[in-house]
């Protein structure tokens, strides 16, 4: 059975082609078949009872300008191009039920210059059921960047309350294919404010040391069978006081990879959920990011 493609979409513009070179170079490291897809936006702002002729299939122009781009280079794997016609919001995340990774750029030629991240790119990384790259723009900075050692390095967050055994999985294959070192950010909410009288908070009653030691305890427990399974990872964990989401950019600058999980389904919220970090990671993070579904729940 031969194994599932790695998946760039491209659209043509400029964020798409740096998609599909991260997505070229990881199917080269998995030994994955590349999949090049085109989602044509078909007139979909006409009314249903306005006769529209269909779209021409026999040529794609997207298409067409990727094989050019790529005709000679002597590195491509198997190697399909398809288009397919539907509204983009919906066909990408669907393209995940086939696809091991699904890659795309962070705005396609239809979204406001002002944005951060398209919607299309929001709603792939929200609703696929494979994990999703977003490659963004090589412009966006980030501010106080802890200092770290030189070399590939993979960066994903870890929330002790609540971790996602797929996320770090897919953390530590990727440390491993890259040869890279593995920052674990697991960072725990300081100052903890404790509300008394209405506009009155009072102080802590929790020692910060004792925090920081419990979650860096919960973080390598967790972290144990993952460095079991890959022994050759060096898996650091950073425990850091603050916001998880500000750690994460941070964290980003020079990395080769930011991971970070999905919110699992909730009986009250049945639809798919980002989550705070995740989302505020996806705008501002400045390598690419690994959005990972949660493992199924068991039965």
């Amino acid at each position: 059975m031969s194994a599932l493609p790695v998946i760039a979409a491209v659209d043509g513009s400029d964020d798409s082609m740096r998609a599909l070179e991260w997505a070229l170079d990881t199917a080269r490291g998995r030994a994955a078949p590349l999949r090049v897809v085109h989602v044509r936006e078909f007139a979909a702002w006409v009314p249903a009872a306005v006769p529209v002729a269909a779209p021409p299939t026999a040529e794609d122009p997207v298409l067409s300008q990727v094989r050019e781009l790529l005709a000679g280079r002597s590195d491509l794997p198997e190697t399909e191009y398809v288009a397919v016609d539907g509204a983009t919001g919906a066909t990408l995340p669907e393209l995940g039920s086939t696809a091991q990774l699904l890659v795309l750029g962070s705005r396609g030629r239809g979204g406001f210059a002002s944005l951060l991240l398209g919607s299309n790119g929001l709603a792939a990384a929200r609703d696929a059921a494979c994990p999703v790259v977003v490659v963004p723009r090589p412009d966006r900075k980030v501010d106080d960047a802890p200092p770290t050692a030189p070399g590939p390095r993979v960066v994903v967050g870890l929330n002790v309350d609540g971790p996602d055994d797929a996320t770090l999985a897919f953390a530590f294959a990727e440390a491993a294919r890259r040869a890279a070192r593995l920052q674990v950010v697991a960072a725990y909410a300081w100052p903890i404010q404790i509300w008394g009288t209405p506009g009155e908070i009072l102080p802590p009653v929790v020692d910060q040391e004792a925090v920081e030691s419990e979650t860096r305890a919960l973080a390598e427990g967790f972290l144990a069978p993952h460095r079991e399974r890959h022994p050759d990872v060096g898996a650091e964990a950073y425990v850091p006081p603050g916001d998880a989401a500000g750690h994460l950019v941070a964290a980003s600058k020079g990395a080769d990879l930011v991971v970070v999980g999905r919110h699992r389904r909730r009986l009250l919220a049945p639809a798919h959920l980002l989550g705070s970090v995740t989302h505020a990671v996806l705008l501002h993070a400045a390598s690419p990011i690994a959005v990972v579904p949660p493992a199924p729940a068991e039965e």
